[in-house]
Formats: structure tokens, sequence, C-alpha cells
């Protein structure tokens, strides 16, 4: 019997996504639970494994763009696992002992055995990253255990391949192709198509203000080392900055829905999208039911994803909803932007470099570690007064942080 392998749906908004790489080639024998192949989204990458045992035919070639329910592949569980051959015993003659095969038979032996042990170990993210820039594993050395490729050997491959094709473009006589033409990835189109329908659908206003960042550092510089020891991870900014908008979306909840069609939805619970940015673009994972979360599970939840999200694992419901997002600019040296709203919220907020400048306090001229804000909001649901008030909100909170719950 033939068993149809399809696309699965892998997420509400998702219509489509693309074989980045099989696992199996077709007249391989599969087992339940075996790799077929890894299916890339705009969200995420996602291995898609064998549900029957059988003989595979594969039906889509790697790179192909698929939709959800196309059939991809299938599977003949009409055929039994193929028997290993045991090998019989010979006897030592002097034939046997004199023949020793070739160098080169022997080198083609090692090479093949090499290139399937290399297959075997790369893992997702290595193999996502050598498919998309064409790199040989076997010019790579090894950094990991056992000589084994991660993910930042391939990286300084990259690397290391970019700075060679800038010199030769460099040294390019005119007449010469001075660029490249690449496929966009579905990740970088549906940031784009996500920006471009951004704009177009809601009526994006951004507001300011500037915190003193004085009282945080303080108090995180008190704490961290208690805080480290007693949970394994240090306490960072971003975990402030969730509980303050927690308390500035409780003071102001219209920041917290979203418009749908001629209705206005009020959300009544907290999931904080925290932007993260990766080499293959800007993802949003959600810390669900934030105002329920201590220091501690904040920043568990962030440290998880910052994880997942360099190694390619995160899930598709770990990017799913959001009520709220917040986007860190200042870890790449931002100053000041105007972060473009994630659909269908209502409200991004933007955070930026820390930098020690001159303020007035009191009457006198001191030099404070200060932040930039941003509130980004859709002018459609909600007014200037409400996003003023926000933002004086959250900056409130980070200036004097006693009016958070501090349950470090």
């Amino acid at each position: 019997m033939s068993i149809e392998v399809k696309i699965p749906a892998v997420g509400e908004s998702i219509s489509s996504g693309v074989v980045s790489v099989w696992h199996k080639k077709s007249g391989d024998f599969v087992n339940p639970g075996d790799a077929l192949f890894t299916l890339e989204t705009d969200k995420v990458s996602t291995e898609i494994v064998a549900e029957n045992a059988g003989v595979l035919e594969t039906k889509a070639a790697e790179g192909q763009e698929v939709k959800i329910g196309e059939i991809v592949a299938i599977i003949d569980d009409s055929k039994i696992a193929p028997q290993k051959a045991v090998p019989a015993e010979k006897k030592a003659t002097p034939e046997n002992k004199k023949k020793v095969p070739a160098p080169q038979e022997t080198k083609s032996v090692a090479g093949a055995k090499q290139k399937s042990t290399e297959a075997e170990v790369l893992s997702p993210a290595v193999r996502r990253i050598i498919e998309e820039e064409h790199l040989e594993p076997a010019k790579i050395s090894g950094t990991g255990r056992d000589g084994r490729l991660t993910k930042g050997d391939a990286l300084a491959s990259v690397e290391s391949k970019e700075n060679k094709e800038d010199r030769k473009d460099r040294q390019a006589q005119p007449g010469n192709d001075r660029f490249t033409r690449k496929k966009m990835s579905p990740l970088r189109r549906k940031i784009a198509a996500q920006l471009v329908m951004a704009q177009q659908t809601a009526a994006i206003l951004t507001t300011f203000n500037e915190c003193d960042m004085s009282a945080v550092q303080a108090l995180r510089a008190k704490v961290q080392d208690g805080f480290t020891k007693k949970n394994g991870l240090k306490l960072g900014f971003m975990s402030f900055f969730i509980k303050a908008t927690v308390e500035a979306l409780k003071a102001v909840p219209v920041v917290n829905g979203r418009i749908e069609e001629e209705d206005f939805i009020q959300n009544n619970f907290y999931d904080i999208g925290v932007a993260v940015g990766t080499e293959r673009g800007l993802i949003v994972p959600i810390v669900r039911d934030a105002d329920k979360k201590s220091f501690v599970e904040l920043e568990l939840d962030i440290a998880g994803y910052a994880v997942k999200a360099r190694e390619g694992k995160l899930k598709i419901e770990d990017l799913q909803g959001g009520t709220f997002t917040i986007s860190n600019g200042g870890v790449y040296g931002s100053l000041l932007s105007t972060p473009i709203l994630n659909p269908p919220q209502s409200g991004i907020l933007g955070m930026h470099k820390i930098m020690a400048r001159p303020v007035a306090i009191d009457g006198k001229l001191e030099v404070r570690p200060m932040m930039y804000l941003a509130l980004s909001y859709d002018h459609r649901a909600v007014d200037g007064k409400d996003a003023v008030t926000f933002l004086v909100k959250v900056k409130e909170c980070i200036e004097n942080p006693k009016k958070l719950p501090l349950d470090f």
C-alpha cells in the first residue's frame, strides 16, 4: 500500500514552505520517527518525520517551494526492511594475507566513510548554513568534539568566503559581473511582506521619551551575584522592561488590543513578544503570561529562546500570538529608531543604547546613563494621549523600580 507524505499544517498563518534538505533519498527504507526532510517556512524550520515504515519515493526536489497539504513523497509499506547480510567467515590463506588494498582504493573508501559520517553528525543549524551558502563540509576544519563542525565553524567559513568574494569584486574589471542574484529565503520574503503590510494597513505613529537607567543599573548590580548563584543565569535589563511594560499595559489597556475588521479586540492577558535577531532575520518569540512570571522565569524564557533561535530550533508555537512587542536595537548600538508594528498588534516598544550624557538634575548638571525609548502605535486604535501615558509609565517604572514586583 502506498502512503502519501503531505506537507502538514504548521501554523495558522503559514501557507507554504521550502523543502530545504532531504535526510532520506528515494529507495531508502524508513522507519516511523525517521527524519525525512527539513521544511523551512517563513517563521521556523522543522523536521518532518515518517509516520509509517516502508520504502521512500520522493516527489519534491530540495529547494522546491511546496504548499500545505501538497504531496512530497510516497512510502510503500508493502516492502519489508532489508535484512543485514551476515558476512561469511573466510579462512585465512596466504593469498588473503597478502592482499592489501591499493593506496588509492583505501583513500576512496576512507573519503566515502568520512563524507557519510559528516552528513550524519551535522546539526540542523550547521546543515542549513552549508546548504544556503553552498559550502563544502570536507574543506572546513571542525572545532567541535571529535572534529565535528559547529555553527561557529560554518559561519567563519561563510565570512571567509565573503571576504574572498569582496576582494574578487574589487579586482573585477569594468564590464564584468559586479553583483550576484539569489532568491530571498522564505523568512526574508515574509519579513518584507509583513513590513509592507504594517505600513499599508495601520496608521503608524511614534512617540519618544527618555529614561535614566541609574536606579535599575544600581539594583541590578546589587542583586546580580546572589541572583546568578541561586539561578545559574544572569539578570538582564530586558526582564525589567517586560515587567515595566506589563504595568504600563495594565494602566493603558488599549495599547494591549488590536483592530479586527470593524471590531476592537481587547486582550486581557499579557503575551509579550521579544524581538530576536538571527543570521536568517528577525523573529519574535513570545513570553507567555508575562504578568504571572518572576524575574527568574522571564530570564529563563529569554535565554531559552535565544539558544533556540541561534540553533534554529524554535517551534511554530513559540512565535504564534503575542499582544505587544519589545525590540532592543540598543544591543546593536542603535541610539534612536522608530520600530514598525508587528501586525495585528497595536504597539511596539523600542529600547536603545544606554549612553552616559549630561542631564539637568534638580538644577544641576550631572552625567547619567540615559536611554531613549520609542513607542510606535496604531493611531486608529490608540490616541496620542494614551500613547504618551503608556511611555511615561514605562519610564517611571524603570527610573523607580520599586514600583515593580521585585520577585528576584
